[in-house]
């Protein structure tokens, strides 16, 4: 079948589901985290159940959403990266109008799910439209590209908080600091698996940027995430007690295991330390949990 037939076709659910990255749910969680981090961290008592479906749901959404919309930026230069090659839009097995239309359905969605929240918390839902608008071009700019990525992942760390509050407190903030850290660590673990790649389409990165400086660049992130979680924690009303330190002990063990273990001339390797992240985040949430209750 000739690439004009295949783009006349509606999209596979195959297609659709890579399209949105849906078979990598690494990606959700490690959006989802931060969210949740600040919902359990911002109350008294166990977060609403409704809270965290909303945003689980919102996170898959606008994680869908940001994959399809990177994808378009992307699509000409997916198709000279190996990893990135056969995806969708690379190998026109899906049309730009198509993944718009699937852009525009998400964000619909995502809008209906948005209006359940505080006011403060839809305006930063809106205003994070700017981060997610912006990053894909990032790497053609910067080699810093995960920063933004940082800003953009872990917004959900000031909404949780607002969706509680109705208001942005320095906790969240703290909070906000130690996810942009921490995404500064697995993002960069991970972009080393494309610098071959990167260097010959012109892609910018961390990457690329720091080299053999890497991994004290990621020892420096994993030992300011643990200061900044540390003083949300405390800001938040939760003191050290036999249940927090244990944890933060396991934090930095899991951080540094990371970046000590992490061969980042093997991509299978960085691709594993970055999954290992969803446990990471998952980590702290069940401390956070115990501290609070």
């Amino acid at each position: 079948m000739d690439t004009s037939q295949k783009l006349n076709q509606i999209p596979s659910a195959t297609n659709i589901i890579a399209l949105c990255r849906l078979n990598r749910p690494t990606g959700i969680w490690l959006l989802l985290a931060p969210c949740l981090w600040s919902l359990s961290l911002a109350n008294d008592g166990f977060p609403s159940i409704w809270y965290i479906l909303l945003f689980t749901i919102g996170s898959v959404l606008m994680r869908s959403a940001g994959c399809v919309y990177n994808d378009i930026v992307d699509r000409n230069l997916d198709k000279y990266v190996e990893r990135t090659k056969s995806r969708p839009l690379a190998c026109a097995d899906v049309s730009v109008i198509q993944a718009w239309g699937i852009i525009a359905l998400l964000s619909l969605t995502s809008c209906i799910i948005l209006l359940q929240f505080p006011t403060t918390t839809i305006a930063l839902g809106i205003g994070a439209l700017a981060l997610v608008a912006t990053y894909p071009w990032m790497k053609r700019i910067t080699y810093w590209p995960q920063a933004f990525l940082g800003l953009t992942f872990n917004w959900g760390a000031l909404m949780g908080w607002s969706a509680v509050k109705n208001q942005i407190e320095p906790p969240a903030l703290w909070l906000y600091a130690a996810g942009i850290t921490w995404t500064l660590i697995y993002d960069t673990i991970y972009a080393h698996q494309d610098k071959q790649d990167d260097i010959l389409v012109g892609i910018k990165s961390t990457a690329l940027k720091l080299g053999p400086r890497t991994k004290p660049f990621i020892f420096c992130c994993a030992t300011t995430m643990i200061i900044c979680l540390g003083i949300a924690v405390w800001d938040a009303g939760i003191g050290i007690n036999r249940y927090v330190v244990p944890g933060f002990l396991f934090i930095a063990a899991h951080l540094f295991w990371q970046c000590w273990t992490v061969d980042l001339y093997d991509p299978e390797d960085c691709l594993a330390k970055f999954k290992a992240n969803q446990w990471l985040g998952l980590l702290i949430l069940v401390i956070i949990l115990i501290g609070r209750y």
